[in-house]
Parts: C-alpha cells; sequence; structure tokens
C-alpha cells in the first residue's frame, strides 16, 4: 500500500514522520476521514471546508488548496487500485520548538492514507450496541467543532464499549443529556421529528449529520436540533448514530437495555445509499 507524505508517494512500510513532530508529542493537528466510492470522495468538499475552518482556528498553515489535495487523493486511488476506501487526511503543525509553545513550527506535515471500508449491508445499516461512558464531556469547548488528533478522551470511552462487547460508547455532557458517541452523531426518531443534539461547542458537528438532516427534509421529515436526557432516548420511537464510514448504524440497545426501532431509519439509510451513489 502506497501512502502520501509531505510531497511524496512512499511505501507505508518506509513512510516516516519525525519524531519531534508536534502531532506526535501532543496531538497538535487536525484530520478528516473521507468514504471514497466508485474511486470518487464523498462530500469532498465539506470535509475540506471543515478542515481548513480547523487550521486557520489552530493557525496552522495548509500548505496545499482542496484542487491539489483533491489530485493527491484520486492519484493514491489509482496508484493502490483502491476504488472503495476510506480516505484519511492528516495534518499537523510539524516540528516546533521543544514544549507547547508552537512558535517556530512553521512547517507542516500533510499525510494521505487509504483503509479499508466496514463491510455493510446496502439495504438495511448495521444495528450496535451501546455502553453509556463512565465520565462526563466537557461543554463548550470550541475544538470540539473540529476533528482534532486530540481523542483520548474518545479512546478511553471506545476501550469501555469493547470491554463490554459493545459497537459504541455514549458520551454524555454533566448534565446526562446525551451528545454523541465517540466517533458518530447520535439522533432519534420522535414521530416524524428527526432530532440530534444542538451543535454548540459541545458536539463535533458531523458532516453525514449535515446530510442526513438534508435528506430528511425530502423525505418529509421534520429535521430538529434539541437536547435530550439518556434515559429519555428509551422513550423515543429509535435511536440511530451518523458517521462518515458507513452513513447510518442503528443503535439496538444502551447498556444491555433493548432501544426502539423506527422505520425512519431505514427510509434515512436508503436515502444516504441512493445520495452515495449518485456521485
Amino acid at each position: 500500500m502506497l501512502v502520501f507524505v509531505n510531497g511524496q508517494f512512499v511505501a507505508e512500510e518506509q513512510a516516516t514522520i519525525p519524531v519531534y513532530d508536534r502531532g506526535f508529542l501532543y496531538g497538535d493537528g487536525l484530520f478528516e476521514t473521507i468514504r471514497i466510492h466508485n474511486s470518487r470522495p464523498f462530500q469532498w468538499k465539506q470535509h475540506l471546508a471543515r478542515l481548513e475552518g480547523g487550521a486557520a482556528w489552530l493557525k496552522i498553515a495548509l500548505s496545499m488548496t482542496q484542487e491539489e489535495l483533491l489530485r493527491v487523493a484520486q492519484e493514491l486511488i489509482r496508484l493502490n487500485g483502491r476504488p472503495e476506501a476510506l480516505l484519511r487526511l492528516n495534518l499537523s503543525r510539524g516540528v516546533g520548538l521543544r514544549g507547547y509553545s508552537p512558535k517556530g513550527a512553521n512547517s507542516p506535515c500533510i499525510v494521505l492514507s487509504l483503509h479499508d471500508v466496514p463491510w455493510t449491508d446496502p439495504l438495511r445499516p448495521p444495528g450496535w450496541r451501546l455502553v453509556t461512558a463512565a465520565f462526563p464531556m466537557p461543554a463548550h469547548v470550541p475544538l470540539t467543532q473540529f476533528k482534532t488528533c486530540n481523542k483520548l478522551l474518545q479512546v478511553l470511552a471506545r476501550a469501555e464499549a469493547d470491554a463490554a462487547g459493545a459497537q459504541e460508547t455514549l458520551l454524555l455532557d454533566s448534565g446526562g443529556c446525551a451528545l454523541e458517541t465517540t466517533a458518530a452523531n447520535i439522533f432519534w426518531v420522535d414521530g416524524r421529528e428527526v432530532c440530534t443534539p444542538p451543535s454548540t461547542g459541545s458536539i463535533l458537528p458531523g458532516i453525514t449529520r449535515s446530510l442526513i438532516l438534508e435528506l430528511a427534509r425530502t423525505l418529509d421529515l421534520v429535521p430538529q436540533e434539541k437536547p435530550i436526557d439518556r434515559n429519555a432516548l428509551f422513550e423515543t420511537d429509535g435511536v440511530f448514530l451518523t458517521l462518515s464510514s458507513m452513513g447510518i448504524a442503528e443503535a439496538v440497545s444502551l447498556d444491555g437495555r433493548n432501544l426502539p426501532r423506527s422505520p425512519a431509519t431505514q427510509t434515512l439509510y436508503g436515502a444516504y445509499i441512493q445520495a452515495l451513489n449518485s456521485l
């Protein structure tokens, strides 16, 4: 497998970054995970807009334009013969002085790599078991609006799911309201309403999340952004997750207790597959 590292296509076994790279030392960077379907990146502009926004907020100079990165991604897909894949795009601040100060780190590191797409049935979304994280997430943190490389809280929470034999971990705020999972946004169905927590500095405003809100409108459903208590999820008509790697996953249980299942989840999944195939 070939990867792209700072201007060169190299075998992944030979790909290296400096040991003093700030992304490695401090998680000082950003990433995006983009679905590749029929050799084309899905929702490329939306992902790159978020990456560029994060780079501007962190004051990391993105040395390649969207068009240049797209050409690199297309060449990486061609060289590896991977028309179906997940593209991981990493941007770090690069090497700087010792310590937390970003001073002197003026040569960002850019890495693109391809990975397997999780298998999903095109006719129905996967069913996932969830567990609730043992600790609350910090609220109103500006960094949550971008996919930063600082993901230790998510790593610890995901380990809880692994230990319980579940697929994902539900993250809560200090008041017990559902926020998201470690790698996905959460939705619930209430009648004709398709609801998700508001993007007010406590969740990642996911790219697929935005798409599902748009698709809901086309299906005569009513998209809503509002908070929900963790216990209230059991009183909804259904719960599902959205993520770039597979679109939609239906939440079938939480902490060993079955969750309601709504036909609207299947309808939205079908609309997502149709949007993906329209590339």
